[in-house]
């Protein structure tokens, strides 16, 4: 491959992403799961979602009339089938483990076939999938997982004399922690909080934060020096860890219609800056520490739903933000070494740096039309 080729192969893959990724990107987009231990030796597990999406294999069920009278036209045997692959995709995909081992479970719908007010979101199988089975005896402790195939799961656990713990944020095929049969609403301990985090934060970097990526990736094309770059990212963490907390605390809040247009702004900004500069200036490190608090707003909106651990909700939002750092850190790393590994192939490093420049800038005028659409 020629240099030339090999740059705007670069550029290519850049702009590749924006069919790739939806318009808002800062949001989670969450699986609310209730794990309920009852006082009659047995477990039922509700996972709320669009069961007709989930059935059917859609990922993103942006029609979901279409995808209820796709299913409503199958003859009854068809829709059984269906329902069958379901719970069979279910029992691997989701696992209820009692002391490590995992306990089998039934698939029911409880919705299907319910009369639907008419406000209601059409679906032919409804909004909840219920998987039930017994706790084996003697059992001492419960988890719940749920595979990669499913967002990040917002676990609700009922103990068995029916009182509700705190909400626990999991990761995309994460596991809950171990759960007292007899008190599975017992805090967590801080560590474990601290932990997972932790790996929330890094999480919505790599791989779920293409629009922070491209950011941090902006920042690393003009900064040839690392203290510099390092510099900027610093200031940028600050930023955002400063209006997240506050958002956190309910004394600043801004509507995601304002916020997520800004942040796509601010990559157009960096990036076309990069296009007429060749270093980078004190003014841009006061940007970036404003477009970082425009990030962290971002952020909020994202966290406002998360469920904070009662308590420890500091200890929750420096451990967020410090797997936010290190996602940074990695991506400039990542990006240092294929500048690095394309000036060994002979391609001219400022060729490169203004050409992804203006695959990021194009990229960010996307999203700034797509979210203020």
């Amino acid at each position: 491959m020629t240099a030339r080729g090999a740059q705007w192969a670069l550029v290519g893959l850049v702009l590749a992403t924006v069919d790739a990724r939806p318009a808002l990107a800062h949001g989670f987009a969450f699986t609310d799961v209730t794990l309920a231990l009852r006082a009659n030796g047995t477990f039922a597990v509700d996972i709320a979602c669009d069961v007709d999406a989930l059935a059917l294999g859609v990922d993103n069920p942006t029609h979901s009339a279409a995808l209820a009278g796709q299913i409503r036209s199958m003859p009854p045997a068809e829709q059984d089938a269906l329902v069958a692959r379901l719970a069979e995709m279910l029992g691997r995909r989701v696992r209820v483990r009692f002391d490590g081992e995992p306990a089998p479970f039934s698939v029911s719908l409880p919705e299907r076939g319910r009369p639907q007010a008419s406000d209601a979101s059409p679906s032919a199988l409804g909004f909840v999938a219920r998987l039930e089975g017994k706790v084996p005896a003697g059992a001492k402790t419960a988890t719940f997982f749920a595979s990669r195939a499913f967002p990040p799961v917002r676990l609700t656990v009922v103990s068995p004399d029916g009182r509700k713990g705190p909400v626990e944020a999991l990761e995309r095929g994460g596991e809950s922690r171990p759960l007292d049969v007899a008190r599975a609403t017992a805090p967590e301990p801080p560590a474990a909080t601290a932990a997972r985090f932790l790996r929330l934060g890094f999480g919505h970097i790599l791989p779920e934060g293409l629009d922070h990526i491209l950011f941090v990736l902006g920042l690393a094309l003009l900064s040839g020096r690392l203290p510099t770059l390092l510099a900027q990212v610093t200031a940028f963490t600050l930023a955002h860890t400063v209006t997240l907390a506050l958002a956190v605390y309910g004394v600043v809040s801004l509507p995601s219609r304002v916020v997520e247009p800004l942040i796509a702004a601010s990559i157009v900004y960096v990036a076309v800056e990069n296009l007429f500069r060749q270093r980078a200036s004190w003014t841009r490190l006061a940007l970036v520490f404003c477009f970082g608090l425009l990030h962290g707003l971002g952020f909020a909106g994202a966290l406002s739903d998360l469920g904070w651990p009662s308590g420890r909700r500091l200890l929750a939002l420096l451990s967020f933000n410090a797997g936010v750092e290190l996602g940074q850190l990695t991506v400039i790393g990542l990006a240092l070494a294929a500048l690095w590994a394309s000036s060994r192939l002979g391609v001219p490093r400022r060729p490169v740096e203004r050409a992804l420049s203006m695959a990021i800038a194009a990229v960010g005028l996307v999203w700034t039309v797509q979210r203020l659409s």
